[in-house]
């Protein structure tokens, strides 16, 4: 999220009220998470086995909970518990817009473009030409929609996050403030949903065809002319580039990348990177051939340990 203007760091230090190092009017201008920062941008980070990853990210101000040494033309925000006022900054920069009409004055639609029924649009919401929005899909605020894009009844855009923090007795929600782009040519089913991004982008890229039934998370990439078939859930922070295919129930574990044009058969569970294209299946999946192969095999093992039984 980048915010309305440059800050200097003190008047960011002054808003969470928190002790800063570095010059007092270093630069300020959004905040992110650690996978989409830019120069300019907040990153938090609140354990130590962390501490490396976010002080070399290409974020320039680094809000944590102890003092340490910094790389060169960065500087720190000193708090007692980052991610709450990572929260507070959010809350403060993107508050909080309730709705008064079902679509929203400040959303833009394109010529040609139709809305049926029930449908609700939020606030600065854009959405292009010759699209067709149906009955009850729900349009959360941000969100951006190109042109000739085609969203079926039920379908949700911009819901929060599934992101907490285990506070033992309880769990903290990291607040969402980023928002969705869906590119030309998306056709997106019914009763679909999709995350907005934490702080920065989820984005469907032209031309990809989604089923019903998907859910995709917060952050996520999907490339170009990508098939995702019905009931796949794939989690937040994952890459999808381009023509990949999943079929029906497939699931994707969150932060990884998949490699252009690689097929997922049903029900494979997607549990690391794939960097090179193929064909998929089983959970944890594998390449086709290798676990048919396994899955044969397996068929085969009440045979065995019976002739086994019989020869002794």
């Amino acid at each position: 999220m980048k915010f309305p203007k440059t800050y200097a760091l003190a008047d960011i230090a002054k808003l969470i009220d928190c002790d800063y190092v570095g010059k007092a009017d270093f630069p300020v201008q959004g905040m992110n998470e650690i996978h989409m920062v830019e120069a300019g941008d907040i990153v938090f980070v609140d354990h130590p086995k962390y501490y490396d990853k976010a002080l070399q990210s290409a974020a320039t101000i680094v809000l944590i909970n102890k003092k340490v040494d910094y790389p060169e033309g960065k500087a720190l925000l000193i708090s007692s518990d980052p991610f709450s006022d990572f929260n507070r900054l959010a809350k403060h920069f993107q508050q909080f817009q309730p709705a008064s009409k079902a679509i929203a004055k400040t959303a833009k639609i394109g010529k040609n473009t139709h809305i049926q029924p029930n449908v609700f649009i939020g606030e600065n919401v854009e959405i292009g030409e010759d699209c067709i929005i149906h009955a009850n899909v729900s349009i959360g605020s941000g969100t951006r929609i190109a042109n000739r894009v085609i969203i079926h009844s039920g379908t949700v855009l911009g819901g929060d996050a599934f992101y907490y923090k285990n506070r033992g007795d309880h769990f903290d929600k990291l607040i969402s403030t980023g928002d969705i782009a869906i590119e030309d040519d998306v056709e997106i089913g019914a009763l679909t949903t999709i995350d907005r991004g934490v702080s920065g982008t989820t984005r469907i890229g032209e031309g990809t065809k989604i089923d019903n039934q998907v859910q995709i998370g917060h952050d996520t990439q999907i490339g170009k002319r990508c098939l995702i078939a019905s009931q796949v859930g794939i989690a937040g922070c994952v890459v999808v580039e381009d023509e990949v295919t999943f079929w029906g129930q497939v699931g994707v574990i969150s932060g990884i990348r998949i490699a252009k044009g690689s097929t997922f058969l049903a029900q494979s569970g997607v549990a690391k990177a794939v960097t090179e294209k193929g064909t998929f299946l089983g959970s944890p999946a594998g390449p086709f051939k290798q676990k048919a192969r396994e899955i044969a095999s397996l068929s085969l093992l009440p045979k065995w340990i019976k002739k086994l039984k019989d020869d002794n």
